[in-house]
């Protein structure tokens, strides 16, 4: 894991989910209602696969989705950490090329709020 840049971008979520209220857990759940599983690819050509369950459980972790992801995404480590950082929006990213998306596109977009309610947490 500690070849991907990715890697402490997840556990930030983890972490944030971990220190949020049942509250705070089921809002985000509620807007978000979603099971995304991600697909990062190393300068290696190594793969990392991590699930972020915002439907069931709002819960991070490595693998792929414990049945059906209703979002798959594939992209770089380097986007990906882009994307965390807020340095490219998701939309731009698809758009050239640099993230693939299978299944609900529009739930990717949901994405970005839910890396940026990460990010000002840490």
């Amino acid at each position: 894991m500690s070849d991907f840049k990715s890697s402490q971008y997840f556990k930030q979520i983890t972490d944030g989910l971990a220190g949020m209220s049942d509250a705070e857990k089921k809002d985000l759940q509620k807007k978000t209602n979603a099971v995304f599983e991600f697909h990062i690819k190393n300068s290696g050509g190594k793969e990392l696969v991590q699930t972020i369950d915002l439907k069931k459980e709002a819960t991070v972790y490595e693998g792929k989705a414990k049945g059906k992801a209703d979002c798959v995404i594939s992209l770089a480590d380097d986007t990906f950490a882009d994307l965390a950082e807020g340095k490219v929006n998701g939309q731009k990213a698809f758009m050239g090329g640099k993230l693939k998306v299978k299944g609900n596109v529009m739930l990717a977009t949901k994405l970005d709020g839910v890396l940026k309610a990460q990010k000002a947490k840490a």
